[in-house]
Order: C-alpha cells, then sequence, then structure tokens
C-alpha cells in the first residue's frame, strides 16, 4: 500500500506543478479578465500540493501501520484533491459557480483523511478495514 501511495503523491504533486505553471503562464490573460477567478484557482494548486505531500507522509506511515485507518487516509486525501481541487480548477477555468457546491465535499475527504492517520498513527495498529 505504502507503494501505491508514493506514485498517487509524486502524481498529484506533479499535477499541482503543471496546473500552477499552467496557471501562471498560459492562463495569464484569462486571469486578467477574471481576476476574482484566480485566488480560486491558487487555493485549487495549494490544497492539490499540500495533500499530495501528505499522501507520501501516509506512504511512509503505511510502512509502519499497514491496512486500515492509515490507508483510509490516503484514500480520503487522494479523493479530496480530485473533488475538492478538481471542483475549484474547473469552476476558475469555466466561471460556472455552481461547481462550488461540490467543493465542500472535498474538504470533508480531507478532514477525514487527516482524522484517519492521527487515530491509525496514534492506536499504532491496523484498525478496522
Amino acid at each position: 500500500m505504502d507503494k501505491l501511495f508514493i506514485v498517487l503523491g509524486s502524481s498529484l504533486g506533479f499535477i499541482a506543478v503543471a496546473m500552477g505553471a499552467f496557471g501562471a503562464h498560459a492562463l495569464r490573460s484569462h486571469f486578467d479578465k477574471f481576476p476574482d477567478l484566480h485566488p480560486t484557482y491558487q487555493t485549487a494548486v495549494e490544497y492539490n500540493f499540500y495533500h499530495a505531500l501528505a499522501l507520501l507522509a501516509v506512504a511512509w506511515a503505511a510502512s509502519k501501520w499497514p491496512g486500515g485507518l492509515v490507508t483510509w487516509s490516503g484514500y480520503l486525501f487522494a479523493i479530496g484533491v480530485i473533488i475538492f481541487s478538481g471542483s475549484l480548477y474547473i469552476l476558475a477555468l469555466t466561471g460556472s459557480r455552481w461547481w462550488g457546491a461540490i467543493t465542500p465535499i472535498g474538504g470533508v475527504a480531507f478532514l477525514g483523511g487527516w482524522v484517519c492517520l492521527a487515530l491509525g498513527v496514534w492506536r499504532g495498529q491496523a484498525g478496522p478495514g
């Protein structure tokens, strides 16, 4: 499982850097026209990157406490990036504000991931699942 989370974390880290560069260069004229969307895009990049790094921490934790809550934390972080950052990327690129209604689902996944990671490591055991 630790290998999976290293691959996911590395891949999401790559995407975060690529999206950050894309936003800073290729989307400059887009954000000149819609400056209120730029902070939304930046938030998507930041949370994408934070949780890519979190997945690397999960990979380490999974090597010590495999299965259960630690594994769930990795899945929740990955789901969180897809839903939270993904919805914000789409919102910032299209201006379709209804995507913002989906974003909190990703935020809840992030929160669940942090709780599962903390509890899984605290217990020092695999836990349920």
